[in-house]
């Protein structure tokens, strides 16, 4: 896949689930279809797999090698970019995980910061993101800054300071946090070259007109097709457009926040929308009430009715 590793990301990427079996083992059968899902229902044609909407934490490492072999060989010569996440809460693990993706054809590797010991400093989390990148160093490299899962609340301004200089691969930013401007500043101070997609899905529009590339998230997945919509409006000008569209995204969450919006939740809903059999979540994550995806399902058909 290299050809497409050094191209600037934009537009909207899936961040995968992962398919399961309902005994709970890993179900690499539903990756074929899942992918002409995205590319057909959707017009997504980008993604970022093994991060928190794959449950990546809940997984072992070699769940994750054959996850991350099956993506990439399903989304070969479709697919423009397959981003593979490797943070781990310890080190040997994220850099085989790294090694792993470069040695499978991944386009680019991602990592969060570890949160059960805490790097304290940014000094720290660079030095942890540093040994990962360098177990795959022809893979562009990207920071997964996710503050409110990780609890590691470094201003994702103060990581990328002198990053490159210590990762010649660094490229960008998965910047999945709600502080605007921590990422207005990123955006407006370092290389134009650097990517910075933004993972708060709720929120895009505003970090489109901060800057943003692209987006990587979980509700790509199955409104996809719609945010596709919303770039190209914003592209085009039509912020009225845009916000409508973005607005819509935000009805659908508030709503199901109230049943209790999570992971188990949102996989159940892109069960139930796009036909795929995903399988349960895996504990500690908890399944979601039939009763409670027919009732977003249902207000999901009635915000989009008119896209």
């Amino acid at each position: 896949m290299g050809p497409a590793a050094e191209k600037k990301l934009t537009g909207l990427f899936a961040a995968t689930f992962t398919p399961f079996t309902t005994q709970g083992e890993v179900n690499l059968v539903e990756i074929g279809p899942y992918v002409d899902y995205l590319q057909e229902k959707q017009g997504v044609n980008s993604i970022f797999v093994n991060g928190t909407t794959g449950e990546s934490l809940s997984l072992t490492v070699a769940e994750r090698k054959i996850l991350a072999e099956e993506w990439c060989h399903k989304a070969k010569g479709r697919l423009d970019h397959v981003i593979v996440h490797v943070g781990c809460m310890n080190l040997k693990d994220a850099k085989e995980l790294a090694a792993h993706a470069a040695q499978i054809g991944a386009h680019a590797i991602a990592a969060m910061a570890p949160f059960f010991f805490k790097p304290r400093t940014a000094d720290v989390l660079r030095s942890f993101l540093q040994e990962v990148a360098s177990a795959a160093p022809t893979l562009p490299f990207y920071y997964y800054h996710i503050p409110a899962v990780t609890g590691v609340n470094l201003p994702a301004r103060d990581v990328l300071e002198g990053i490159e200089e210590l990762i010649p691969s660094f490229r960008g930013v998965k910047f999945s946090g709600a502080d605007l401007m921590d990422f207005g500043y990123c955006v407006s101070n370092y290389p134009p070259h650097w990517s910075f997609l933004y993972g708060a899905d709720e929120q895009l529009l505003a970090a489109l007109a901060m800057g943003a590339d692209g987006a990587v998230g979980s509700t790509y997945n199955y409104v996809g097709r719609h945010f596709n919509k919303l770039t190209s409006a914003f592209k085009d000008g039509d912020v009225v457009q845009a916000r409508k569209m973005q607005f819509k995204l935000q009805e659908l969450i508030c709503y199901a926040m109230k049943l209790g919006f999570d992971v188990g939740v949102n996989k159940q809903l892109m069960s139930e929308l796009s036909g795929l059999s995903l399988g349960p979540p895996r504990l500690p994550v908890a399944p979601c009430p039939y009763a409670d995806v027919v009732l977003i399902v249902k207000k999901y058909r009635h915000i989009f009715a008119d896209c």
